[in-house]
């Protein structure tokens, strides 16, 4: 269910635009079998990492809800037609905060940019479920080729 863009209006109070639609879209939660949340941003929100996931911790431990974070960098040029945020980090700073956020509300985490794709939940499990098929395919060569061995 689609219902609500929040915009930060060229600051980047996350906080503020997720209490808002916690407390709107998710009122009658016992409705709903799962909720989520997808933030598309290209930068750190305004609040500490630290007050957001333990916000989100709270919020997602009473109901099935889950932040999904896509972190878009375009680069770090900060020019002088844009507004500088309350609370800068690079790239990878801002990742890092996401992830930790991201965790603490049980979603998927998603960076890109014009480069491609620099990390990716989904690609990440992907990886390791195939790392997983390779191991089991060696494990059960390994097998045939020692029973072979024994007959």
């Amino acid at each position: 269910r689609w219902v609500l863009n929040l915009q930060c209006k060229g600051s980047r109070n996350f906080l503020s635009a997720l209490r808002r639609a916690v407390e709107v879209d998710f009122r009658d939660k016992d409705k709903h079998k799962s909720q989520g949340l997808y933030l598309l941003t290209t930068g750190i929100p305004d609040q500490e990492t630290h007050t957001v996931s333990a916000y989100l911790a709270e919020v997602c431990r009473g109901f099935d809800l889950q932040l999904h974070v896509r972190l878009f960098s375009a680069g770090e040029d900060v020019g002088s037609n844009r507004i500088m945020p309350a609370r800068y980090a690079n790239p990878t700073e801002t990742a890092l905060a996401f992830k930790e956020i991201v965790q603490a509300a049980n979603g998927s985490f998603h960076w890109f940019g014009e480069a491609g794709i620099f990390e990716s939940d989904d690609i990440s499990l992907i990886v390791s479920e195939m790392e997983k098929a390779k191991n089991y395919s060696q494990k059960c060569a390994f097998l045939v080729e020692s029973l072979k061995q024994r007959s």
